[in-house]
């Protein structure tokens, strides 16, 4: 290995040569170098450099000869092939004393002044060049494996058509890769959509989805829902999805729902179904920063949109109803219904647009940006900002007072439960067994304003103690006295008066059982009695609440009063 860094600096050099010059050596110049190396150089045709190598004890010597040069002349028994270089570039040679370094040059005065030697290529980076070059090649085929095969569908993908009209794939024009296997399937039924409740739904793709947007469907306080397609490569098919777009300014919104979504205990058959978060735009060609969250597309939109143009039957008010319930206590319980721990989560702004249908039987809870997660771990500082958010029209009086109890988390909890009381009141006020049904108005509408402040609200709720009106006409059917009694139990002014998500949960599956009962009843043929009989009032068990046990209210052999009663005044 020759060494570079060497004591040689000066050396009698020629300006030029003639063909009559003599030989010239110069004394031996000892320099500590570690190896054994001979150095030689010429200028022009005549002029030679030499360094011949002498040891002296631990150090190496160099002796170094310059002398005018016939090229036609061997040197050192060795023939230049380039001595016509206007710099002087050693290079190595072998002869019978060892490595040789020897350049030729013509030209300037002094072209032998500098010595240049050629270092050569590092070794490390030679050695380091086939391992890379492998690893590229295997990743790039990796990379081709994964995105050039054929998209294969999971083995719950399940028949063609689904059990969510908005989800069915259609033809259309937009093309784009086969995503199936990427995102989280869309149910095709509802077996197949409880069987799966306990897997994970976030998406964890970082590929942007080919998404075309097509309508605007709904504006909040935080971002936009745009109906959209997501491209297949099947023939040009697609999906229906809704995008939820929020702008840069929303960023912390987005980051707050995404983390509720990032919950696998959070699938359930009554909470609107997550596909992926993404971020988008900050490019050249779309230099507004945006936040995208891509659900399921219901296309009966929301409650309320769907209350102001449709009468419920009894039927569907109970299924309804009862899916609203089930979604909440899924969010509100600290088990899945696989019985997986699970973080209890309040929504913190339940009201009938932030529900959305997915048919006539079942609706889904939606928009979890101000949802909070109710850890046990976390303390009362966490909680220090969380006590007045939410719409006014549907706040809890607490909430409307800024007196929520932080430290004991079922208060959020009972927060959600008075919000859900009022969104029960406007399914009723559009049910045909009430009698007379008005049109669509949304609690206390008759109060206030349309967009009431928080003063105008806590005025009606605080002070005046006011509720939604429960006419006597909507307790003339039996089962709609039980559910008038629920609502009126639900918006209790006391928090710990209140029903649990649980418990009305319980009494609309009673209901159900009811209903069921009394159609197979309709077709039984009933044996004359001569007792007077009434029609009896369906009998509920007593509520009980899953994660905290037995309703203070109830006891296991209590049975629950059907009276339509309002808030006590003080």
């Amino acid at each position: 290995e020759p060494i570079y860094k060497t004591n040689i600096n000066h050396w009698p050099r020629f300006l030029f040569c003639t063909e009559h010059k003599n030989t010239f050596f110069l004394e031996p110049v000892f320099i500590s170098l570690k190896n054994r190396v001979t150095f030689l150089t010429t200028e022009g045709f005549f002029l030679s450099l030499f360094f011949f190598p002498h040891r002296k004890k631990d150090n190496v010597s160099v002796s170094v000869r310059t002398l005018c040069y016939n090229p036609q002349d061997m040197l050192e028994n060795i023939m230049l092939a380039n001595y016509s270089s206007k710099e002087c570039l050693m290079a190595p040679q072998h002869s019978e004393d060892g490595l040789l370094f020897i350049c030729g040059c013509i030209g300037d005065h002094e072209c032998n002044d500098r010595l240049i030697f050629d270092k050569g290529v590092n070794v490390v980076v030679i050695s380091l060049v086939p391992p890379l070059l492998v690893a590229v090649i295997a990743t790039m085929a990796f990379y081709l494996y994964r995105t050039r095969q054929p998209g294969k569908k999971p083995k719950d993908w399940g028949p063609r058509r689904t059990h969510y009209q908005s989800l069915d794939p259609a033809e259309g024009q937009v093309n784009g890769s086969n995503y199936r296997g990427k995102l989280p399937s869309l149910s095709d039924g509802v077996n197949s959509e409880i069987s799966s409740t306990c897997a994970n739904n976030l998406n964890h793709n970082t590929e942007q989805l080919p998404i075309q947007l097509e309508a605007l469907v709904g504006k909040g306080r935080f971002a936009e829902v745009w109906r959209a397609r997501l491209s297949h490569n099947e023939g040009g098919q697609y999906e229906t999805v809704a995008v939820k777009i929020f702008p840069a300014v929303e960023y912390s919104s987005w980051c707050n729902e995404r983390a509720i979504f990032s919950d696998a205990n959070l699938k359930h058959e009554n909470i609107v179904q997550f596909l992926t978060a993404e971020e988008r735009g900050g490019t050249a060609a779309a230099p507004q920063r945006q936040y995208w969250l891509i659900m399921a597309y219901y296309n009966m939109g929301n409650l309320q949109d769907f209350l102001t143009g449709h009468i419920f039957t009894w039927t569907e008010l109970c299924s309804l109803a009862g899916s609203v319930a089930r979604g909440l206590a899924h969010l509100h319980s600290d088990t899945t219904p696989c019985g997986t721990p699970k973080v209890p989560i309040a929504h913190r702004d339940l009201k009938s647009s932030n529900i959305v249908l997915k048919n006539h039987s079942e609706c889904a809870l939606c928009d979890f940006g101000l949802a909070l997660q109710l850890d046990l771990s976390l303390t009362v500082d966490d909680f220090a900002n969380s006590g007045q958010v939410g719409t006014a029209r549907y706040m809890a009086p607490e909430v409307l007072e800024s007196r929520v109890n932080l430290e004991d988390l079922e208060s959020f909890k009972q927060i959600d439960i008075y919000s859900m009381a009022l969104v029960l009141w406007e399914m009723v006020s559009r049910c045909d067994v009430i009698g007379e049904v008005k049109s669509y108005e949304p609690p206390f509408s008759s109060k206030v304003c349309e967009q009431p402040c928080i003063d105008s609200m806590r005025d009606l709720v605080l002070r005046d103690r006011g509720r939604p009106d429960i006419p006597a006409s909507w307790t003339a059917h039996p089962g709609m006295q039980l559910v008038c009694a629920t609502i009126t139990e639900c918006w209790d002014h006391d928090p710990e008066a209140r029903l649990t998500a649980h418990c009305v949960v319980e009494r609309f599956n009673t209901l159900a059982q009811e209903e069921l009962e009394n159609s197979i009843c309709t077709h039984t043929p009933i044996l004359p009695s001569t007792e007077d009989q009434s029609p009896s009032l369906p009998s509920l068990p007593p509520c009980t609440d899953h994660s905290t046990g037995i309703h203070p209210h109830f006891t296991s052999d209590t049975q629950i009063s059907v009276s339509s009663r309002q808030p006590s005044q003080m």
